[in-house]
């Protein structure tokens, strides 16, 4: 948990940020009893990717950001080293590789997609 002290329209606030792995919700309060405003989430946040329902390996994001295209479907079987997704994070395309051999059991993401870091994109059997 991180804790800020912002300043909004003459107004100072003392804001708790939780993390993404944590799950108490943000906390505004005011730092010298003045009402406080609303805390909204952002609205551009990328939604966390659904758990992968296939057994085996997890392949997880490296990073956050939006899934540009996937190379695989479920059932292919791929080599190590092999490009699976392409992850767009910062204007810049990053190939996702098979960490090793393996056959996809479960896709996770479709092209478009926004995914947190650490996000399940596919598994591997």
């Amino acid at each position: 948990m991180r804790i800020y002290n912002i300043q909004v329209n003459g107004k100072k606030y003392e804001v708790k940020v939780m993390g993404i792995t944590e799950v108490e919700p943000v906390e505004v309060k005011t730092v010298k009893g003045e009402v406080p405003a609303k805390a909204e989430a952002p609205k551009t946040s990328p939604a966390a990717a659904p758990a992968a329902s296939g057994k085996g390996e997890p392949v997880l994001a490296p990073m956050q950001g939006n899934i540009l295209n996937v190379m695989v479907k479920v059932g292919d079987s791929v080599k190590a080293g092999q490009t699976i997704i392409i992850l767009e994070a910062m204007k810049l395309e990053n190939e996702i590789k098979a960490p090793r051999d393996g056959v996809v059991s479960s896709i996770a993401v479709s092209k478009g997609q926004a995914v947190n870091n650490k996000a399940v994109l596919l598994t591997l059997e």
